[in-house]
């Protein structure tokens, strides 16, 4: 029996190693491009004479239109299918973030109206992508590795800045801000040409073998959710009862609670840290682009280990709950360590605790797992859609309540406990409210 099942192993093709790789990719551009302002964000203020506050709100104009346009990206998805929307999502946002390298040519209130602008539109364009890559691991990925592969395409956010924030920082420094978009611009739609001829799903990529196919179906992953597009087109895609559903599940509020948290981490890291760096701990920007990356490097690493420390749990146990919720409350709960940069002194102190506390926050980044776990296959992009819909409305209060904080105390110790504070509601909110992780299943109208 040995025998036969290593045969059959070595028969199996391994295509969905290639589709997480290419999530991966396309999210380490996804998540440098929303970084590009925070590292032309000293000098660009400083040109444009923005205060705190107003650089909050231009923070903020992404997460406005990625917020409201979750549903609908959605839908799209559940409606059209991943490859084509994912694609055309990719070249917009790039063209858009290349634009912002073009403000120069404006001044004063008019550059702030077209920076704003911009980057609603960058948000707007945004919009499909981790509900794609939630409907994609959910297609293309059993169970038993679901995890492991969300995590995968999710610590991209840290890759981002691993490889992006030194080069953005290079950038900046040697040829002007302006360049900072122009480059990432034009990076964003090569790589929405390679997305276009690489991805497809399951049932239709050409690489994929009937033994893979059977593995993965067998374990769980809906294989049809990627197919049958005029299907999708004919139904309409889902319904007004499909959300109502979807919001009225204890689970799932619990689930949107602990990502809008989470996520505010995140955008402390993409909007404000390497503000802090300069303006708090008086690097230059070159090297605050340079010391991001070690944070970043640890969310890295947590983010992939989470995943691996996940899979091994459900393996283990048998447990869905347990092995998302373990990583997540311990990673959120590590995370906290944060508020430790207020009582320290020394650079190197400072970026230990936030590399630590980032790497809990990388432990702990499953929600797409959760989302890949829990979504009902008649409204797999609508499901990702509502909990990205309520994960990114930190993407817009993060930055403008530290813009706030900053202005009132000329510091960021406020901003930093206010950071620590929501990793630990977003442990509670895994634990007091989630209860048992398992797909939803929605009634019919």
């Amino acid at each position: 029996m040995s025998a036969i099942v290593t045969t059959a192993e070595l028969r199996r093709s391994r295509v969905r190693l290639l589709i997480v790789t290419m999530l991966f990719l396309v999210t380490t551009v996804n998540y440098a491009d929303r970084a590009t302002l925070s590292i032309a964000g000293p000098s660009l203020s400083k040109e444009l004479h923005l205060d705190p506050v107003a650089m909050g709100y231009v923070f903020s104009a992404f997460g406005w239109s990625y917020v409201l346009a979750q549903v609908p990206g959605g839908w799209l998805l559940d409606r059209f299918g991943s490859r084509w929307v994912y694609a055309c999502s990719i070249v917009i946002w790039s063209i858009f973030t290349m634009m912002q390298g073009w403000i120069g040519f404006f001044s004063g209130a008019a550059a702030v109206t077209a920076l704003f602008t911009l980057r609603f539109m960058v948000g707007l364009a945004e919009a499909p992508s981790f509900p794609a890559n939630a409907r994609i691991v959910a297609a293309w990925f059993p169970s038993s590795e679901r995890g492991t592969a969300s995590a995968f395409f999710n610590s991209g956010q840290y890759f981002a800045t691993v490889i992006f924030a030194p080069l953005m920082g290079w950038i900046a420094h040697a040829f002007g801000w302006r360049h900072v978009f122009t480059v990432m611009g034009a990076l964003g739609i090569l790589m929405g040409l390679i997305w276009i001829r690489t991805v497809y799903g399951p049932k239709e990529h050409a690489s994929v073998n009937q033994a893979e196919l059977d593995y993965i179906k067998d374990g769980g992953a809906l294989v049809d959710m990627e197919g049958a597009k005029d299907a999708k087109a004919a139904s309409g895609g889902p319904t007004w009862s499909h959300i109502g559903q979807l919001l009225s599940n204890r689970m799932m509020l619990g689930v949107y609670i602990g990502q809008y948290c989470i996520n505010t981490l995140t955008y402390f890291f993409l909007t404000w840290f390497p503000v802090y760096l300069v303006k708090e701990r008086g690097l230059s920007i070159l090297q605050a682009g340079f010391v991001a990356t070690l944070p970043a490097l640890c969310g890295f690493i947590g983010g992939v280990l989470g995943g691996f420390i996940s899979d091994a749990i459900l393996r283990k146990t048998g447990s869905l709950t347990l092995a998302r919720k373990i990583p997540i409350v311990g990673g959120m709960l590590l995370s906290m360590a944060i508020i430790g940069c207020n009582y320290v002194d020394g650079q190197a102190l400072v970026v230990g605790l936030m590399a630590l506390a980032f790497f809990g926050k990388g432990i702990g980044a499953l929600g797409w797992a959760v989302v890949s776990d829990t979504s009902p296959k008649e409204a797999g992009g609508v499901s990702g859609g509502l909990f990205n819909t309520f994960g990114n409305l930190s993407s817009i209060t993060t930055p403008i309540v530290i813009g706030y904080i900053l202005s009132a105390t000329g510091s960021f110790n406020g901003a930093l406990v206010f950071v620590g504070l929501n990793a630990l509601v977003a442990a509670c909110a895994y634990l007091l409210i989630v209860g048992k992780i398992q797909r939803v299943q929605l009634r019919t109208s």
